[in-house]
Parts: C-alpha cells; structure tokens; sequence
C-alpha cells in the first residue's frame, strides 16, 4: 500500500463514520412514518400506509407543501439570478469593495435566524407584507442568496479572463460572450446555487413561523405546529417526504454528471 492510500484510507473511514452519525438519527423517521400506532413509539411493533393516506387527504399538509414549493421555486430562480450578476459584479470591483460588499451579502446566513426573523417581522409589519406571499419570497431571497453567490464566485475564479477578452476582439458583444464564454464555465457552480437556494427556502422555518398567515403557511411550519400544538404522527410522512425530496435534488445533478463523465471517458477511450 503506498502512502497517498495510506493517508485517504483512514479519512473516508472517519468521514464515513461522521456521515453515519449525522444521518442516522434523521434515518429514523422512515420507519416511524409507517407505524400503525398513534406514537413515536420505536421499534415498530405494526406497519401501516395509514399516516401517509392522512398526509394526501388533508387540505392542511397538501396546501403548505404546494407552498413550499411554489415559494422555493420562484425563490431559487430569483436568487440564482441575483446571485450570478452579484458575483459577476463582485469581479469587476476593486479587492476591498468587493470583501465588503461580499461579506454584507453574507450576513443572512451570519446572523442568527431567529434574529433575523425578528428583524424582517417588524420590517414588514410597517410595509404590510407580513403573511403575504410576495413578503415571504423575499425573506427567503435574502437568505438563499448567499448559497447562490458561494458556488458561483468559486466557480468565477477558475474562469480565463483572456477568454473573455479574446471573445471581445473577436467581435463578441456582452451577451454573447456570457452565454459562449463565462456561461459554460460558470454552469456547474450555477446549477450548485438554484439547489442550495431551492433547499435553503424549502427547509426554512424560523422566518416562515413568524411571516405565516392562514392561507400562507410553508410545510416545516405545518410540520413544527403538529409537533407544539397536537401530536401528529403524519408529520413522521411529511418528514419522509421531505427528506427524500431534498436527497433526489441534491443527488440527481451529481448523478447526471457522473453519467457524463462516463459517457465522455468512454467516448475518448474509442477514439484512441
């Protein structure tokens, strides 16, 4: 065994072992949500899709997760918008500016959530926003921004400016050299930030609590309010739901890009 071996070995085992740790406690809601009692009771003693039935027939669950996801979705396209012309901007500002600026557009995910969510209830309590749907994008804009700007200004430092530049001689207006230059560079770290903000908004339930109404309530809040108020068990399905959800769009992008690099490595392989 050679030393590079040596030396990886023992890290994947210790990041498996943290990974293990840090997802096995969430595992557990799985089993729970095909329980056939009215408990959180574990181990299983029965199964039953009973929890699951309830979860797709009651208004309450179904509304706050078309909520969510109407609310993450417009969310993560916005912020992945303002993200990238952010992070474009931040390029062409000199190096102080840009680390304050950058680390202003930071502060959503530096400040505490709760303080934050204080802060925006008593902005909108003047502006009228709050329980409005327009008054929770934006709350979730603020904060999914910086998860769009992180991936994108990574991948902006691994881009060749001579690129640009030659693409700008060459004749190339503005648009054109985003969209055949910049952009196929930056697509990785793009699609990495409409994930982060999609998840960012879908998860979040500090400022959701606060910014809820009667009509507008994300499902975390519906989930945090079946804990509080009434013992619910069919939060253990929204849970499961949720979890899988969030997987399937963390994973998918890897998977599709694996695939791909198969493809090409295979491709070449022919060829040679």
């Amino acid at each position: 065994m050679n030393e590079p071996t040596r030396i990886r070995l023992p890290l994947r085992i210790w990041a498996a072992v943290a990974a293990l740790l840090l997802v096995a406690p969430t595992l557990v809601v799985i089993p729970l949500s095909f329980s056939d009692k009215r408990s959180f009771a574990f181990p299983i003693e029965g199964w039953s899709l009973q929890w699951y039935e309830k979860f797709f027939t009651d208004q309450r669950w179904l509304g706050s997760l078309g909520t969510s996801l109407w609310i993450a979705l417009v969310v993560a396209i916005v912020a992945t918008a303002l993200g990238t012309l952010a992070a474009l901007g931040l390029r062409g500002l000199r190096a102080r500016l840009a680390a304050t600026a950058q680390v202003t557009m930071m502060l959503p995910i530096l400040v505490p959530g709760i303080v934050a969510a204080i802060a925006i209830f008593g902005m909108y309590l003047r502006w009228g926003l709050s329980g409005s749907p327009l008054g929770l994008v934006l709350a979730h804009l603020a904060l999914a921004l910086p998860f769009v700007l992180i991936p994108v200004g990574t991948a902006l430092r691994g881009l060749d400016e001579t690129l640009v530049r030659a693409a700008a001689v060459l004749g190339a207006g503005p648009v054109a050299r985003f969209t055949q230059v910049q952009l196929p560079i930056l697509l990785p770290g793009i699609v990495t930030g409409f994930i982060f903000a999609f998840v960012t908004s879908l998860d979040e339930v500090v400022v959701a609590y606060f910014l809820q109404s009667p009509t507008v309530r994300t499902l975390p809040v519906q989930m945090y309010s079946s804990v509080t108020v009434e013992t619910d068990p069919s939060i253990a399905a929204a849970s499961t739901l949720l979890l899988v959800l969030s997987t399937l769009i963390i994973l998918i992008p890897r998977l599709v890009q694996v695939v791909r690099e198969r493809r090409a490595a295979k491709r070449l392989g022919d060829v040679e």
